[in-house]
């Protein structure tokens, strides 16, 4: 709960990118002032992050934007057949509330859980957002098909 604001986003992001902290499973940025600029910026080097398993981004002006930018699958390397490993690989826990993610923000959720880019997500909060309840019902169950896909049979 301190401001770091889109620059100190940026900065982080600097760090991350050369390599610090490898092993963090646990990043709170709550109410720290982080819009989507900041979460564009901060983006690439989270998902770089292998251990990453919670990421709490409550109580941020960041919206629709940031949120595509996170949790879209990254790009295969060219000539690929398969998808690049990494990603949000072990994310567990992704905490929304308070932002300004609407349905757009929803719909890039829904598409990211049905494409597996978040296959380890188990707990998504999206309350006191401006999305509707329909979107983020539809956000919910994503993130049930989405379990149910892991379930061995």
């Amino acid at each position: 709960n301190m401001h770091v604001g889109d620059a100190g986003a940026l900065a982080l992001a600097a760090a991350l990118g050369r390599g610090a902290l490898p092993r963090l499973k646990r990043l709170t940025l709550s109410s720290t002032a982080i819009g989507d600029a900041g979460l564009v910026a901060l983006a690439p080097a989270l998902r770089r992050l292998p251990a990453l398993e919670e990421l709490f981004l409550f109580g941020n002006p960041l919206g629709d934007e940031g949120l595509a930018t996170l949790v879209a699958p990254p790009p295969p390397p060219a000539g690929a057949l398969s998808p690049p490993a990494g990603g949000l690989a072990k994310l567990k826990t992704l905490w929304l509330s308070y932002t300004q993610v609407t349905d757009a923000g929803c719909a890039a959720l829904v598409a990211a859980l049905d494409s597996g880019a978040l296959p380890a997500l188990e707990l998504l909060y999206l309350d006191s957002t401006p999305a509707s309840a329909a979107a983020k019902a539809a956000v919910h169950a994503a993130l049930a098909r989405s379990k149910a896909a892991r379930v061995p049979s």
